[in-house]
């Protein structure tokens, strides 16, 4: 996933003259997608919202924007969105996530839609994101989890697991884990965290911005670490050295989601399941 930094002197943010912000919460199945970002005769997210806006009469709007540019095959159950649409948009915030989702895919919702808060910016206020990555443990694969959780089959130790991602938590230089990342890879990560849930495991990970693919690189260095192929050491070794080629390999973007993001003390997230929460 591409880096979503807060801008530490960044202006306010305000619709342009003419326009009125609004705030959605949007959930979607991935794996239909090329991911959020508009991307020329491919079918994404934003391109795919802004044409139910324009059916809608809101023609001129702004491209919707997202708290993280989720990729290709990334899920997202909660994901908090704004956009600007002409203020001669008449439908009313209560009315526009039905309407908007009679002209949306099956794999694309939005869960809610209100005025946005003054001065509120879908990416560049965000303070926090949230991502689960979910695995499937057990000797065969099971249909339900198929595009939503990564299949392991062999036995994996969750206690080796959590103990490599102690090593991980915190403010460093997290190069080892992106993938072809030129900018400031410095972030802090704020939970690294394995939990067990039957046979659907859940990987837990908060930080406030991410470089590319770092979550994936992550989780791949604590399936290793799992597999009794590395120890929490060598964990903080990779980590200090910097070299991509050392940590684990991405894990596919299936079994990832966007589970939910935070604005200073406001937490968007699903409310549907507990299975979601994750602030």
């Amino acid at each position: 996933m591409s880096a979503d930094a807060v801008l530490p002197d960044a202006p306010l943010f305000a619709p342009p003259a003419g326009f009125i912000r609004l705030r959605l919460t949007v959930a979607y199945h991935g794996a239909e997608f090329a991911g959020w970002q508009s991307q020329p005769q491919t079918r994404t997210v934003q391109d795919t919202l802004h044409e139910a806006f324009a059916r809608l009469g809101a023609g001129e709007s702004a491209r919707p924007v997202a708290a993280g540019r989720t990729d290709a095959g990334v899920h997202a159950d909660a994901m908090p969105v704004h956009i600007d649409v002409p203020d001669s948009f008449r439908l009313a915030p209560q009315r526009l996530a039905r309407a908007l989702n009679a002209h949306l895919p099956s794999d694309l919702a939005v869960l809610d839609a209100a005025p946005a808060p003054a001065n509120f910016h879908a990416r560049f206020r965000c303070t926090g994101r949230a991502y689960i990555y979910r695995l499937w443990t057990a000797p065969q694969r099971h249909p339900m989890w198929a595009d939503r959780a990564l299949h392991v089959s062999a036995p994996l130790n969750a206690e080796a697991m959590n103990a490599a991602a102690a090593a991980l938590i915190g403010t460093h230089d997290f190069a080892a884990f992106a993938t072809r990342e030129d900018r400031h890879t410095v972030r802090e990560l704020r939970e690294l965290e394995v939990r067990r849930t039957s046979e659907l495991w859940e990987i837990h990970v908060q930080g406030e911005s991410f470089l590319r693919h770092m979550v994936r690189g992550l989780v791949g260095t604590l399936l290793l670490a799992g597999q009794g192929q590395l120890s929490p050491a060598q964990t903080a070794d990779i980590l200090s050295g910097g070299e991509r080629a050392r940590a684990g390999a991405n894990v596919p973007a299936h079994g990832l989601t966007f589970s939910g993001a935070e604005y200073g003390k406001v937490v968007y997230r699903s409310q549907s399941t507990s299975l979601f929460s994750s602030f």
